[in-house]
């Protein structure tokens, strides 16, 4: 599939896994994917596994994602974890403002914001979640919330910054739920995530940024997903815990 902006496609594993079982599912997926270029391929693992899964995929094409960060350095916070931990590791990738963080953690858009800005600063990639619920889509209120969550959760990012940034689109009624967003509900939230950042910077910025679809994405719907001109990939939750689906939905999208 050519695109213009590359596929990134990551794997959301959330609280699973422990250090065995995540060795073991890597081992899978190097196995699986070690002659795809075509997509920059992510796991993000519990804290608790990044140390044996980072040191698994050192020469390998799968890069390492954190699925948080504390927008504080080091210092007097207990529970959290600093950008300088995390690059211990050689972690890329930071998800930040997962649906289940704003609804579970309670975290507002000018924290996400916040950390955000710590992850650049450590010279790390954010992955930055954004969606509506189910009453909120009934509502028609998509686009409104949409807005509100991509200007407070990117606020105060350089255009250099952004570029730099990863858009995860997952409404939130789609999320393991097994419901999917039609392919044109995907593509048409993409196009007014991009056409927004076209006010917030510029179309150069906009033309650059890679967003993301989450929401029960699987082997069967990767292609069709990923062939929509604003999809630029996954962030996959549920089928990522498995070797197989998770390799599949990738090379379905190539």
């Amino acid at each position: 599939m050519n695109k213009e902006r590359k596929l990134i496609i990551a794997g959301n594993w959330k609280m699973n896994k422990t250090v065995a079982e995540a060795l073991a599912l890597v081992e899978d997926l190097k196995r699986d994917l070690a002659n795809v270029k075509e997509v920059d391929i992510v796991v993000c693992p519990p804290y608790t596994a990044l140390e044996s899964v980072s040191k698994s995929i050192l020469d390998s094409n799968i890069k390492l994602g954190a699925q948080n960060m504390s927008e504080n350095g080091m210092g007097a916070y207990t529970g959290e974890i600093a950008a300088g931990m995390l690059k211990e590791f050689s972690t890329r990738y930071v998800i930040l403002g997962h649906s289940e963080r704003r609804q579970f953690q309670k975290e507002p858009d000018a924290l996400i914001a916040k950390k955000a800005a710590a992850v650049h600063g450590a010279s790390l990639k954010p992955i930055v979640c954004v969606g509506e619920t189910l009453t909120e889509r009934e509502a028609g209120q998509m686009e409104k919330v949409l807005e509100t969550q991509v200007r407070g959760s990117l606020a105060d990012l350089s255009k250099d910054q952004m570029v730099e940034t990863i858009i995860a689109y997952e409404p939130v009624w789609a999320i393991g739920t097994g419901k999917t967003a039609t392919t044109q509900q995907a593509q048409d939230a993409h196009a007014f995530i991009r056409a927004l950042l076209v006010k917030l910077f510029d179309d150069a910025v906009a033309k650059k940024v890679r967003i993301q679809y989450g929401g029960s994405v699987k082997p069967a719907n990767a292609r069709e997903l990923m062939s929509q001109p604003d999809v630029d990939g996954a962030l996959v939750g549920g089928a990522s815990l498995e070797a197989r689906s998770f390799a599949d939905i990738i090379k379905n999208s190539i």
